[in-house]
């Protein structure tokens, strides 16, 4: 028996009445008392799962989007089929995200991604290299500069290597055919492992950078 179940609020319930009204057993009595025991248990579940929806730690379904919209907006929402521990993990890493920096730009990047973006800014000579300094040799590193395009940086993100469906061949490929012994299944989005779009990648950078800014941003 445990808290808030139909047997703890119909012991309880039988508690508050006078020992000496109804007697050990009287089954109409029981049948009164466990009806509302039953009505009961679901007001006490829909109060502890109404308890979850208040902390983002604890938060589940459509309510940890709620939270992601209130904080963020359009700007950070779910992927399909994303579940609630991998969303919820996004939303606390995002409120406490660097913002406004170039690091900001590569650490957004690198979680969505998996991988390192480059970014170029041409009025930094550490990227632009100097004559007769270090981090500089035509074709092999460094690149031009100008003064003439100030406030903006190059970045170059790169497509995260997604998995598709992990042991599940194509549809019509040699491992997998219709009515035929193979490892092919019918499948969901939500079966799709490593999908990142272009638009969240874009998404990504503008919700960091800083205002006043512009990052242009290439996908390869």
């Amino acid at each position: 028996m445990a808290t808030g179940d139909q047997n703890d609020i119909l012991t309880r319930l039988r508690a508050l009445l006078p020992p000496t009204w109804f007697g050990d057993d009287h089954p109409f009595v029981t049948a009164i008392l466990t009806a509302c025991a039953q009505a009961l248990t679901w007001c006490y579940s829909l109060y502890v799962y109404a308890q979850l929806q208040t902390r983002i730690s604890t938060a589940t379904d459509g309510w940890l989007d709620i939270i992601a919209y209130d904080f963020f907006g359009n700007n950070l929402q779910r992927a399909s089929g994303q579940s609630d521990d991998i969303f919820r993990n996004a939303i606390k890493i995002n409120i406490l995200r660097e913002r406004g920096t170039r690091k900001a730009i590569n650490d957004i990047l690198f979680d969505l991604t998996g991988k390192t973006p480059i970014i170029f800014e041409p009025q930094r000579p550490a990227d632009t290299g100097s004559y007769g300094g270090p981090a500089i040799g035509y074709g092999v590193a460094g690149g031009y500069g100008s003064l003439l395009i100030p406030y903006q940086a190059f970045v170059t993100a790169f497509r995260p290597t997604g998995s598709g469906i992990p042991y599940v061949a194509g549809y019509g490929s040699t491992p997998s055919g219709y009515s035929t012994p193979s490892r092919g299944e019918y499948a969901s989005q939500s079966m799709i492992t490593g999908s990142i779009t272009d638009a969240q990648v874009y998404e990504a950078v503008a919700a960091v950078k800083m205002e006043g800014t512009i990052v242009w941003v290439r996908l390869q």
